[in-house]
This record gives C-alpha cells, structure tokens and sequence, in this order.
C-alpha cells in the first residue's frame, strides 16, 4: 500500500498522454505443441536509449505446460482514481496471467525488478470453478473495485460465459459478477463506460465452439456471436441487446472512447458470411437508447487456390479477418489489425460514425507473406494481430499469433512468431520502424498479447476528461 495515489494513475487519457514513454513490454508466449513444454512472459526492451533496445531481456516460464497464456493486465490501475474507487493506494505491480486452456491464473510481481517478472501466487482452475463456476478466464481489466476477468463458459465448457471477480489484495476469486444476466449466453470480451454506469459484452463463442479452430458450420450456420449486450455496471444487471446482424460472425474487441464524457465505442467482426467482409461497428447512446451502426468494411482480397489454406479454398480469397483493434488515448485515432491479409489499418474516428482512413502497412499476411524492412528476404507467416499503442499515440506495437488451434488453421506451414513496431504521423500515417524487429523463433514459442510499462492504451479507464 502506498501513502499516495500510484505515479502510473492518471485522472485523465489526456493527462496520461504526457507521461512518460515506455521502457519495456510484457509480451505472453505460448507453446504452438500445446504440451511440451510451459508457456512463458517475455520482456522486451523498448527503451532505445538502452543497448539492447528491440530484444527480449528475460522470460519467465510458467511452472505448468497447457495453459495457452492468452489476454492479461494489471492488478489495479488509473480506474482507482474514480470517485467511487475504494482502493486508491494499491500500486500497479502485479500482472494478472489467465490460461486459456488451463483455467489457471498467474500472478507476478513486477516491483522489484520491472524487467523481470517473478511467479508469487497461482489461482488453480478447481478454485476457480468452485468459486465462479466458469473456466477458460480470457480477458483481465482493473476496475475500480476489482480486477475484471471474463471467461468464455462453464466448467464443462458450455455456456454461459460471463465475467468474474478476483479481490485486488488477495486476488482470489471473489464469484461471478452478473446478478440477471438475460439473454445473454456467449461471451467474449467487455469493457465500461465508467461515468455512464454501463458495461458492453461481446460474444465469439463457447470453449467448445472454438478451442479446435474455426468450425465451418458453425460460421456458415450463423453461430458464432453477433451481438452486443448492455450492462447496468452498478447493478450487475442486462439491460439491452445490440444485434449487429448474424452475417456479421464473432464479434471481438471492445474499444470505448477513453473520454468519460462520451458514451460511444467500437467493436470489430471477423467475418461476414456472405462475402467474407470484415467490420467494426459503432455504438453510441442517443436519447438515452444505446444503438450501434456498420461504420468500417474492409473487403477479402482475391487468391489463387493453391494459395490458400483448406479451409479457405472454397472462397478463393483472403478475408482480412479482423481480430483486434486499439483506440488511442485522444481518442483519434482507431488501429486495426486484419490477420489473414497481413495489413495494419488506422481510422481517423473522430466524428466516431464516420471513420476515414489515414494509413496502412503489410507484413505477413495467409498469401502475401510480406517481409519486414530488417529482413526483406524472409517471407513471414502470421499478420498483425494484438496491437497494443503507446499511451501518447505515436507508437503502435504488434505481434503474430492468434491462437494455437486457429494459427494452424489458417498458416498450416506454421508461424515463427515476431513483434515489430509502427511509427504513427501526426495525420495517422503508419510506417514500420525498419529497426525494430523481435524475433521469436529461437525460442520456439508464439507471441501474443503485449502490455506496457506504467499501462498503455487498452490497459486504464479514467473518470476524469
């Protein structure tokens, strides 16, 4: 406990823009085998003062195999600013590390060294199941009263997904957050307008709807999800449901606008099953009605047969398959990451209903297999997924690895992971920092989502504008 706020708390997403760069990322790695050997975190230095600016510095192994590390965050973050908030003087320290698989969750220390991280306490999934009754825990983020963790169903691996609650001291599962959760069955993703008292969930699918790939009758049956849900976040309590039409399958990453004061946010499809489109959608409150409109389309790109995957080949095209996004802090500029094409697109969303594009890169990509400037003769597998920004906007990070069953799916040659950076003009050009190239392939394992130092885009909620 500290006498004083955290210094990595900021009131405002505007105040937080004028911190302090950041020094180095956690990055998850997870073991493509799935059982030969533990999962890990990495550090990556991202000082470029440092000598050894751009390389992995340390990893920490976790003591188990099978977890698929996935989405994590922080313990506690600038969310313990709100009026509300009970635990203003927690220190952001810990790393909250769910297993996909596993259900087990890690807890590390990151205050006595930040460049390496050290294991002091694991959550076992029968504890989890007990308390919670969910597995799979996949997204983590600090609340004002608690650390957030949604999972994607029951312990049997059906629905309902939900969300449950983990204490900020002791992080032991405290139960599952909904009190009435309506109609609401498949789960994914979730994130809060805090000033508005609302939460929006999204929904991809059950444990058993995805752990082994991307099930072409269940994407062609319209099965997936498609909706969004609204939360009274107080209460616990659904209160309305935004279909984003059932063409538009598993709808993903939540980005609400950083500001308090605006009630509007995006999320992103992966795919239409009519032509294989991908979208990001609009929600916004009007008169009090929360709506959502289709304000981003970013079209498949044709493909010879023998290009393809299998379970592409009856397309005969490469879908973009959005699979994250991030919104920058002033709320600006919106990142998004199309897997399969291998290309990096910003969106100028300031009118957030009428998105413009500003810039775009291509690495990777299911066909193109684009190179980075560093190795211009190594073709790449793999394309942009996690994207993480920098808290000031001018700097966009990215790794490769989706998740282990759906990267063989759709790079059944498999992937040599990497993490590389994106330099943001002031208009939202995008370029790649020709030096910065993280190679993980010495390793073996595939890397995943990244989390910077002192928080970063996609990490803190602020009540203050």
């Amino acid at each position: 406990m500290l006498l004083k706020p955290d210094p990595t708390f900021y009131p405002s997403a505007r105040m937080a823009m004028q911190g302090p760069r950041e020094r180095h990322a956690y990055v998850a790695l997870l073991d493509p085998a799935g059982d030969t050997r533990p999962d890990g975190l990495a550090t990556v230095d991202l000082d470029p003062v440092s000598p050894t600016y751009g390389e992995i510095v340390h990893t920490v192994d976790m003591p188990d195999t099978g977890d698929e590390l996935h989405h994590f965050g922080w313990n506690v973050c600038s969310a313990a600013l709100c009026p509300y908030a009970p635990h203003p003087h927690i220190e952001r320290r810990y790393l909250v590390v769910p297993g996909l698989r596993s259900s087990r969750i890690y807890i590390l220390d990151t205050k006595a060294d930040p460049r390496r991280p050290e294991l002091v306490k694991t959550i076992e999934p029968e504890q989890l199941f007990e308390r919670t009754g969910y597995s799979r825990p996949h997204t983590v983020h600090c609340g004002p009263d608690g650390i957030y963790v949604s999972a994607l169903g029951n312990v049997d691996g059906d629905g309902p997904g939900g969300i449950f609650i983990l204490d900020h001291q002791t992080f032991e599962p405290l139960g599952r957050w909904e009190v009435d959760r309506g109609p609401q069955y498949l789960h994914y993703d979730f994130w809060w307008h805090l000033a508005h008292d609302t939460m929006l969930t999204s929904e991809w699918g059950t444990p058993n709807m995805v752990e082994g790939g991307l099930n072409p009758e269940l994407l062609v049956g319209r099965q997936y999800g498609h909706r969004l849900h609204v939360w009274d976040l107080r209460r616990r309590r659904h209160q309305q449901t935004l279909d984003l039409g059932d063409e538009h399958q598993i709808a993903l990453e939540l980005r609400p606008a950083h500001d308090p004061t605006k009630a509007y946010g995006f999320v992103n499809t992966v795919a239409s099953v009519e032509d294989l489109t991908t979208s990001v959608f609009t929600w916004h409150r009007t008169n009090g009605t929360w709506q959502v409109e289709r304000t981003v389309s970013v079209p498949p790109e044709p493909a010879a047969t023998e290009q393809l995957p299998p379970a592409l080949q009856p397309f005969g095209a490469v879908p973009p398959l959005s699979t994250d996004q991030v919104l920058s802090l002033d709320d600006r500029f919106l990142f998004l990451s199309c897997w399969g094409t291998g290309e990096l697109k910003a969106f100028d969303v300031t009118d957030p209903l009428k998105p413009v594009e500003t810039g775009s890169v291509r690495i990777g990509g299911i066909v193109a297999r684009t190179p980075h400037p560093a190795h211009p003769d190594r073709p790449l597998g793999g394309g942009p997924q996690m994207v993480e920004a920098s808290r000031d906007g001018k700097r966009v990070y990215f790794t490769n690895s989706l998740y282990r069953a759906w990267d063989d799916q759709f790079y059944p040659d498999g992937i040599d992971s990497w993490m590389v950076k994106v330099d943001v003009a002031d208009d939202g050009g995008l370029s790649l920092d020709p030096d910065f190239f993280v190679d993980f392939s010495a390793d073996g394992r595939r890397a995943h989502q990244i989390r910077l130092e002192g928080g970063d885009a996609s990490s803190d909620s602020y009540c203050y504008p």
